[in-house]
């Protein structure tokens, strides 16, 4: 092993090169040192700048955003209650929040914030908020002022009933565009997912959304409710129509068989009667009047398309417009513009904006009486069927030419009709195919099988037992033990049934009690229940009280279907338990059912 040696030779000059190189090392690293120092302090600061930036600006939108979430409830409480002037006052402070929370929101610091983990979402939702109610703002004054022209119907109506259809036809384009403005509002905050947010931030978050939700669905009927008025009030041209009035003593799904039939005529904003039948005009027919599918025949009977009164039972009001037209058409030779079909508990609430009438035989009717007078005591005081359609068919002339000739005001009596149409007790169709795709989208439309509402279930009701006794039967409907799957949405809608006639109630006319002599007996109740699953769903199970129940299977529309029976003698009970399920996840499941007088023609099971 050798020794280390020193490899300077002794009395040689050193090289001085290795001390340079030291020397020269010792800055470099000095100077990294230096720099790596002032990218790290500058780094603090800046983050510390954009923290306190970021704070600052959170600080600006929230205290925006806070206080227009409560213009917003007010607003949606102003536009449902149609009161522009309380909305218009609080608009101003509106437009400013709104402006404050986008220019916080809307800086380079924020976009980049909206991108980190965690926290991400939260800026993200507050920027989209804010930049949703800042686009609704810009056009809400203008907006008010149209949904104010259509608010003053009774300044647009003369002394004649004829409403002045030229503001209205002025007004829709500009509302068209507002509510395509709040539409595309609405479609931005719905899509935040409030339990990704900061726990502070998700009730304001969600309340602007429900807020947002109910204000673009109230401007998209007034803008549809501003385009389609005047041409089918006659704009364009005289309109003729067909106005059903359903019979809710005798249930049909729609809402009650068809009791009488009315032609109305609207030509330029003025609506007259000018003709009447009842439904012994329409005898029954040996075929359906226009080809019935098989699913049709398999739910309904080929009754769906032979008699009118029966039009009604299928949940599409677009098909029974189709067949009403055709044998309308069959008898008459007469084509007409639509079909518009209400209920008895529809008109009973119409009165309390036109006041009392009085029929052709003297009774005044009120909103109090109406229901009584008109399913109930008729059948006793009139025992001749044909006298009672009779009755029934003046009371409904009667009272359309009471909205005809302006009775009333007029503001109440649209309020009435806007309530009967969410309630489904109210359906439009119209045979020109502009209108008809407007109306489809619309709870007048009644387009169960033929619009948009695949995600919905239905359950409706249709008297078995060919009387009038459904003036006595109670019905109660909800949506219970609501269930949001990753893949789907399952509810149980419970339906019950009270059936409570008077005592004496065997006694009662035959065409109220039904023919005598069959295996129901006299003064029982007969009523079918159809279930419809949301299509592509399934109807998972149906119980009657604690037992399982099973009924006719079928299909429709791409629905599967369960038809049953229930019979009930006077003081007895029923209570059906229907499990749907959609066939993917949705937030809300709508449940359409038959109107009656004491339940309404939807409701909605909502997750959360």
């Amino acid at each position: 092993m050798s020794a280390p040696v020193d490899a300077t030779h002794p009395g040689s000059t050193p090289d001085p090169t290795p001390p340079v190189r030291v020397q020269r090392a010792r800055p470099r690293r000095s100077r990294r040192r230096r720099t790596w120092r002032i990218a790290l302090l500058t780094t603090v600061v800046l983050v510390l700048a954009a923290g306190g930036w970021l704070a600052f600006r959170g600080w600006q939108a929230a205290t925006s955003l806070l206080h227009a979430e409560q213009i917003v409830q007010d607003v949606r409480t102003g536009l449902a209650d149609v009161d522009t002037a309380s909305v218009a006052d609080r608009l101003p402070e509106l437009e400013a929040d709104a402006a404050t929370a986008r220019a916080a929101t809307s800086d380079p610091v924020w976009r980049v914030a909206a991108h980190l983990p965690f926290v991400g979402p939260s800026f993200a939702a507050v920027a989209t908020v804010s930049a949703a109610l800042d686009d609704v703002a810009g056009i809400a004054g203008p907006t008010l002022d149209e949904i104010d022209t259509i608010a003053q119907v009774q300044g647009l109506r003369g002394t004649d009933g004829r409403i002045d259809l030229a503001p209205l036809a002025e007004a829709a384009p500009a509302l068209v565009r507002a509510a395509a403005v709040v539409g595309d509002a609405d479609d931005a905050v719905a899509g935040i997912d409030p339990d990704r947010l900061v726990g502070p931030l998700a009730g304001p978050v969600e309340q602007v959304q429900e807020g947002m939700a109910e204000v673009s669905a109230l401007l998209d009927g007034t803008a549809r409710f501003a385009g389609l008025l005047p041409p089918m009030l006659g704009l364009d041209g005289p309109r003729t129509y067909l106005l059903l009035s359903l019979n809710s003593a005798e249930l049909r799904t729609a809402g009650g068989i068809v009791g009488a039939v009315a032609v109305i005529r609207a030509e330029n904003g003025s609506i007259e009667l000018v003709d009447q039948r009842t439904t012994l005009d329409f005898p029954a027919t040996d075929e359906p009047v226009l080809p019935l599918t098989d699913e049709e025949v398999t739910v309904h009977t080929d009754r769906l398309g032979r008699w009118i009164q029966n039009t009604v039972m299928t949940p599409d009001f677009p098909r029974t417009a189709e067949l009403v037209t055709a044998i309308w058409r069959s008898r008459t030779g007469e084509e007409v513009d639509g079909v518009i079909a209400t209920d008895a508990v529809a008109i009973a609430n119409l009165l309390e904006a036109t006041g009392p009438i009085d029929e052709p035989g003297g009774l005044t009717l009120t909103t109090d009486n109406f229901l009584d007078e008109l399913l109930h005591e008729s059948y006793l005081r009139l025992r001749d069927p044909v006298e009672a359609d009779g009755f029934f068919t003046g009371v409904a002339s009667t009272i359309f030419r009471a909205v005809g000739d302006g009775q009333g005001e007029a503001r109440r009596v649209v309020e009435e009709l806007g309530k009967a149409s969410s309630k489904h007790r109210l359906r439009v169709w119209s045979a020109h195919p502009e209108e008809q795709s407007e109306l489809v989208q619309t709870s007048a439309g009644g387009a169960f099988l033929s619009g948009g509402a695949d995600d919905a279930a239905g359950v409706f009701l249709d008297d078995g037992t060919t009387g009038k006794l459904d003036y006595f039967l109670t019905t109660d409907v909800q949506v219970e033990d609501v269930r949001c799957e990753a893949d789907s949405t399952t509810a149980v809608v419970r339906v019950d049934l009270a059936y409570d006639p008077p005592a004496d109630i065997t006694e009662y006319p035959e065409y109220v009690t039904g023919p005598r002599g069959s295996n129901l007996p006299t003064g029982s109740v007969a009523t079918n229940l159809t279930v419809y699953a949301p299509v592509g769903g399934e109807i998972v199970e149906m119980r009657l009280g604690d037992g399982f129940i099973g009924g006719l299977t079928a299909t429709e529309s791409g629905r599967a279907v369960e038809v049953l029976s229930s019979r009930l003698a006077p003081g007895e009970r029923a209570t059906y338990r229907f499990e749907v399920r959609t066939p993917r996840a949705v937030p809300e499941l709508p449940v359409w059912l038959t109107p009656t007088m004491t339940s309404p023609g939807i409701m909605t099971a909502a997750c959360g």
